[in-house]
């Protein structure tokens, strides 16, 4: 199945119109950013990279597609068999997978001419936008929970592929495991599961259903015991499994208390190693006020895959710099009130000082950046500066994905996906943000779009 009806129609009939009107090969370059945070979010978390790359890789149009598109009458048979042609040539660079990003964050970078790089619009957007939705909610909820181990479970809230791709998004931010076996196959996410509510109302007593699934799963299995009442089932679960039983499971009612109580009955059963998990509509607000409960792990569903009343990051995709009749390049950009937008193609970096990132610094080309590495190391070399010149770096921030229309790396999904986790929990350790500061603030680290302005932020 090829991507390239995962598209507006709107993006056919520019290169119409562009190729009629002999502008389509045009060199262009657009910018993938987000104008804003949502309100309290310190924080965005890039996820789905991976995913656009198989997107881009599979954005050709084959003759199922042509016939759809020739059956609508909105395209011209010239344009249709030029269609036939179409894979993208161009270059894309962009944030890795797992980055924070800011507002105004070039996270991606696309790169070619105006009808190679326009089509990749709407898929680009949708796969970003979902993914970093719940990355970006996912990894206050990893923050919130201290350490503890996080289950992603809301397969049944979203679509089916959502679901997926919303269970990719949370390993990469933290997740321990998924309940979701699609993911787990393509994706090599550990999952987890064991009983639900059914299976209790299945038998005729609580302590038949718990003696079927100890002697199917083993004493290490998790047991629920909130379908009737908590302590009799967790007395019931410790004298069939002994004190080796893994774990219980609390799904509703005053979650904080009950764990105290729980705690001291199992404890008081000498089952001192048996863990305790939450689940039932958890989400970092929630996560956050059961700090101080003993809870060995959360189980997280709806407000994570539906990220958690902020579904996407608004991320959008714009032309910042286009070739003229003159044969050179020239910024563009949209100057409408509250959307205008910054020509150029950018570079970014993470300002760092002392390994800790003090601001994103987003300039239109190289000149600006090497004009602040000039200042800085005439800084340092005069003997004048700060201390907190002596100990600033700049992290680049953008990396190849695609040269040529082919990729970079030859890692495979799973692979993809492990090294993003890695650079997430590496981007947000740089941020220094402590789980006792609460999910919610401004943002963490300004941007900054000239050399000067990060000049007065060092002081």
């Amino acid at each position: 199945m090829t991507s390239s009806l995962l598209t507006d129609l709107y993006e056919l009939t520019m290169v119409e119109a562009a190729r009629e009107a002999g502008t389509a090969s045009r060199r262009c370059v657009f910018e993938v950013f987000t104008r804003s945070l949502p309100e309290g979010r310190r924080y965005g978390v890039l996820a789905g990279t991976g995913r656009v790359l198989d997107a881009i890789a599979d954005f050709r149009f084959d003759d199922a597609d042509l016939r759809y598109l020739r059956g609508t009458g909105a395209l011209k048979e010239e344009t249709l068999e030029h269609l036939r042609e179409y894979r993208f040539e161009g270059d894309v660079h962009g944030y890795a997978e797992g980055e924070l990003f800011f507002p105004t964050s070039p996270v991606l970078r696309i790169e070619g001419t105006f009808e190679n790089a326009v089509l990749l619009e709407t898929v680009v957007l949708s796969i970003l936008n979902h993914d970093s939705g719940v990355a970006s909610v996912g990894s206050r909820m990893t923050t919130a929970a201290r350490g503890r181990p996080c289950i992603e479970m809301g397969g049944r809230r979203v679509h089916e592929d959502a679901a997926i791709a919303a269970a990719r998004a949370a390993y990469l931010v933290g997740f321990a495991s998924t309940s979701n076996l699609a993911a787990g196959a393509h994706y090599r996410i550990p999952v987890a599961g064991t009983s639900a509510h059914a299976f209790t109302l299945l038998f005729d007593t609580e302590e038949d259903a718990f003696r079927a699934q100890l002697t199917s799963q083993g004493k290490g299995t998790t047991v629920l015991v909130d379908t009737y009442d908590v302590e009799t089932a967790v007395r019931t679960a410790v004298e069939i499994a002994g004190p080796e039983l893994g774990a219980v499971r609390l799904d509703s009612g005053d979650l904080e208390a009950q764990a105290g109580d729980l705690r001291e009955l199992l404890d008081s059963l000498g089952a001192t190693s048996t863990r305790i998990t939450a689940t039932g509509d958890l989400d970092e607000y929630r996560v956050e006020e059961l700090a101080d409960a003993p809870l060995d792990g959360y189980g997280i569903g709806t407000r994570l895959v539906t990220g958690g009343g902020h579904p996407a990051p608004g991320f959008v995709y714009k032309l910042v710099e286009r070739e003229g009749s003159d044969g050179q390049m020239h910024p563009v950009g949209k100057q409408s009130e509250n959307k205008a937008t910054l020509g150029a193609g950018k570079a970014a970096y993470r300002l760092l000082v002392g390994g800790k990132a003090r601001a994103e610094l987003v300039l239109p080309g190289e000149a600006e950046v090497a004009e602040f590495e000039q200042e800085l190391t005439a800084s340092l070399m005069s003997g004048t500066s700060s201390p907190d010149w002596a100990q600033t770096s700049l992290r680049p921030l953008q990396v190849p994905l695609l040269l040529g229309g082919e990729p970079v790396d030859d890692l495979r999904a799973p692979e993809r996906l492990l090294a993003g986790r890695e650079r997430h929990a590496a981007s947000l350790a740089e941020l220094g943000i402590s789980a006792d500061e609460g999910p919610d603030g401004p943002a963490a680290i300004p941007t900054v779009t000239d050399g000067p302005e990060a000049a007065r932020i060092l002081g």
